[in-house]
């Protein structure tokens, strides 16, 4: 997840440095959506490993 968020912020960045600003606040927004996502799995993935086995 976070590496596709890198993706869409670099591609944010080279669009709004060509001047498509429509193009680069959508993959901006992209790349945020895909950051919090990834950080919610990560949070699940670490407290489920923390869990005791039965």
């Amino acid at each position: 997840m976070f590496s596709w968020a890198l993706i869409f912020f670099l591609f944010a960045l080279v669009a709004g440095i060509f001047g498509f600003t429509g193009l680069a606040g959508t993959a901006t927004s992209i790349a945020w959506i895909l950051f919090v996502v990834g950080l919610v799995v990560s949070v699940v993935f670490m407290l489920m490993g923390r869990r005791p086995s039965l």
